[in-house]
């Protein structure tokens, strides 16, 4: 049966919405990696999709309603994994694409574990604290029979959510009627976080955008490559002082606001800490130019790592990139159509399941360490990214260079088939 042909019921979907992308990088390496039509089909489907309805006390004393769900996709490798987002316009293909990333991720990564996503439809930003944690705390207690350290783990999205975090450990703990830290990770360090949780996905993005400029052969004779990162938060505002600290040309930065460019370096400390009172990158002053976040995906650089949303480069603005890498920072930054017009071009673009695995490694640490009843050091969590990280970087590479393909491809072939090789080896249970 021809891959085309199965599961006609997948909706049809724009070709750059992010689960088109995902399944896009999905469907591509199951045809490459031959596989089997019976386990294709399994794969394409989530294995789950709770929907929840989640009554809330808002604080005028009215109820609301709010509709939440959770995508656990495969549990091939270990249990369900996977981040809860928080979103007023979220959509149930976001939480399908995001769970599909987890499996490949962990997958990729050689972490135990399945991929899964949940979601509450919630203005957290127009919320007050209280609504929020009872929305949260309901939404989990609905979930509660399907979740836990060996069913179905939460991670953050972000990593402003320790406290959402904290209300998940604390709403399953009631329920178990003992503390049960390792059903979350992501929660404070005195609730049983880890070490570099809050820099983590930085920490990832360095060792692989290292890795990436040196097989690229970037660089010059007056320091490391130059670099545009989108995000001046707890992912970009992280990577480019980490990427600063180790010579590399930060020439330019954005946030919400905007962003700022100058083609021969900004000095990044200086500029995060003169954002103004509101923090924002439209107040900083300095030696650099102004310039729309638009704008600056558009300058010359050795590498652009978008580190924001999803969609970041698509038709509107991919044949305009000047970069000669681009590394995604965060999940479908680069659309299917435009990751194809940017490889037809010769740009390398190193994919989400491998660029972003550093918070993925680093909350399974936590869940270990809480299994475990005892907390790593700096320095041993630090490695351990590396070696995890830097295994998941050789294996992609290995197979590019074998299949003769692109790194997406690659990292996307080994992780199906690590992911269809543990389904074949349990079998069909009926």
């Amino acid at each position: 049966m021809e891959f085309s042909q199965v599961n006609s019921t997948t909706p049809q979907l724009d070709a750059e919405h992010p689960f088109a992308t995902m399944m896009a990088s999905f469907d591509e390496a199951a045809r490459l990696a031959s596989i089997a039509p019976d386990e294709y089909r399994i794969l394409r489907q989530p294995d789950r999709e709770l929907a929840v309805s989640v009554p809330v006390t808002l604080d005028d004393g009215s109820v609301e309603v709010l509709e939440g769900w959770r995508v656990q996709h495969n549990a091939g490798l270990g249990p369900y994994f996977g981040p809860l987002r928080l979103d007023a316009a979220l959509k149930l293909d976001d939480l399908r694409a995001l769970a599909g990333w987890m499996t490949w991720k962990c997958a990729l990564l050689g972490v135990p574990f399945g991929g899964a996503a949940g979601g509450l439809r919630i203005d957290r930003d127009n919320v007050s604290p209280a609504v929020l944690e009872r929305a949260v705390r309901r939404y989990i207690a609905n979930l509660h029979d399907v979740i836990g350290p060996d069913r179905d783990v939460f991670t953050p999205e972000k990593a402003r959510d320790e406290r959402v975090m904290a209300w998940i450990m604390d709403t399953v703990s009631m329920h178990q009627r003992h503390t049960t830290n390792a059903v979350v990770a992501g929660k404070p360090a005195v609730l049983g976080g880890t070490r570099h949780g809050h820099d983590a996905a930085a920490q990832g993005l360095r060792f692989v955008a290292t890795r990436a400029a040196e097989r690229a052969k970037l660089g010059h004779e007056r320091g490391g490559p130059s670099v545009i990162i989108q995000g001046a938060g707890l992912v970009g505002g992280n990577l480019a002082r980490i990427l600063h600290d180790c010579d590399w040309r930060v020439v330019g930065i954005s946030d919400i606001t905007g962003g700022v460019y100058n083609e021969h370096g900004i000095d990044i400390r200086k500029l995060l800490a003169a954002r103004g009172d509101s923090g924002t990158i439209a107040e900083a002053r300095g030696d650099f130019e102004h310039v729309s976040d638009a704008d600056l995906l558009l300058r010359p650089c050795d590498v652009l790592i978008p580190c924001a949303v999803a969609n970041t480069l698509t038709t509107r603005n991919v044949d305009a990139v000047l970069a000669k890498m681009v590394i995604e920072g965060a999940h479908s930054a680069v659309s299917a159509v435009a990751d194809r017009r940017l490889r037809e071009r010769g740009i390398t673009v190193v994919p989400d399941i491998l660029a972003r695995g550093g918070d993925t490694v680093v909350a399974y640490f936590e869940w270990v360490q809480n299994r475990m009843g005892y907390a790593w050091l700096d320095g041993d969590v630090l490695k351990r990214i590396e070696r995890f990280v830097g295994d998941a970087w050789e294996s992609v590479v290995s197979e590019a260079q074998t299949r003769n393909v692109p790194l997406r491809t690659a990292a996307h072939i080994v992780a199906v088939t690590r992911v269809a090789g543990a389904d074949c080896l349990r079998g069909l249970y009926a």
